[in-house]
């Protein structure tokens, strides 16, 4: 009996791999930095400006 060609699916598989390595790259980079003394909300706000994303809480003008 011949192996099975796809784990999921001829279209799922290459997304599954895909979201498995971003995520190991996302913790890996959080725990590298979380020992450089960093939060993970500064870890992510830095990553979004790195990005050009803006977070529109931080980027709206308070009112006093």
């Amino acid at each position: 009996m011949p192996a099975p060609a796809h784990i999921i699916s001829k279209i799922g598989d290459p997304i599954f791999a895909v979201f498995i390595g971003l995520s190991a790259a996302a913790m890996r980079i959080n725990r590298e930095e979380k020992e450089l003394g960093r939060s993970t909300q500064q870890t992510i706000d830095a990553g979004l400006r790195r990005i050009g994303i803006s977070r529109s809480s931080d980027s709206a003008p308070t009112k006093n």
